[in-house]
């Protein structure tokens, strides 16, 4: 695996309405046979600059974190370009993801780019979590590395993590198996790019949450295990000039928005 910029991490602002990216943006998408595009979900900002780089780097493939294969394989180049139909085909209002007016100026961004899915629906999760995470990928989870512990320094960073994630309010024991399903996540990506990539020689777009971009434990990984010989570029997205948890090629910069505390209804549920 080939990442272009070695998680250099350079945060750049662009501007709340910029009609286009820097050059200095586009070169570093330019020419990468995979580009992860992060996000904060409900962030209006980090979908209108991903529509960009799509409109940049015209992927022969976009994977969506959003949805399944399924709902994926529903996609056509005469639907993308009908928002409302599309939103309905898709059952997006059915998901829990945040308004579908964020998402559809990506898919049109890239017409005639063949449509993906990765989505690790919540009762696959938890069945994952009784049975383990290898036995719910399938028979290619060694070749994808799940079936090997962690470090046990990363183990613990991840656990923290995921703590901190749920505002310190899952049980212990419980941390480990939200890590595991972060794993398959990732993998489970991963294993959809590589089938895009070899249906379609790239470029790969892929549109998912920060977490699953970053570079040091999520979807590049794994990538690196299958397709080792590649260009994988992760984008991260922050909010207000704090970066993004993780390390990225690259982190752009947006406005944050107003949103409710999300601690809230833990607190309210002890």
């Amino acid at each position: 695996m080939k990442l272009l910029s070695a998680f250099c991490a350079v945060i750049w602002a662009v501007p709340l309405g910029a009609a286009s990216l820097s050059e200095d943006v586009l070169g570093v998408v330019s020419g990468a046979d995979v580009v992860i595009l992060g996000e904060v979900h409900d962030n209006p900002h980090h979908h209108d600059l991903q529509t960009k780089v799509i409109e940049h780097v015209q992927p022969k493939a976009i994977v969506w974190e959003m949805l399944d294969q399924t709902q994926a394989s529903r996609v056509t180049r005469d639907i993308v370009e009908h928002p409302e139909t599309l939103e309905e085909v898709l059952g997006w209002s059915e998901t829990g993801w945040p308004d579908f007016v964020m998402y559809a100026p990506i898919f049109a961004a890239a017409p005639d780019a063949r449509t993906y899915g990765a989505h690790v629906s919540r009762p696959d999760a938890r069945t994952a979590m009784e049975t383990g995470v290898v036995v719910a990928f399938g028979d290619e989870a060694a070749r994808f590395g799940l079936a090997d512990p962690l470090p046990e320094g990363e183990q613990s960073e991840r656990e923290a993590f995921q703590l901190r994630a749920h505002c310190d309010a899952l049980p212990v024991e419980m941390l480990p198996m939200m890590v595991d399903v972060q794993r398959l996540r990732d993998a489970s990506l991963a294993r959809a790019i590589g089938t895009a990539f070899d249906e379609t020689g790239g470029p790969v777009a892929v549109i998912t949450g920060n977490g699953h971009a970053r570079a040091d434990w999520g979807i590049p990984v794994y990538l690196e295990r299958i397709l080792p010989d590649i260009t994988i570029v992760s984008i991260g997205q922050g909010e207000d000039a704090a970066g993004a948890a993780g390390e990225f090629d690259l982190v752009l910069d947006a406005p944050g928005i107003e949103r409710p505390d999300p601690c809230l209804a833990f607190r309210q549920g002890g």
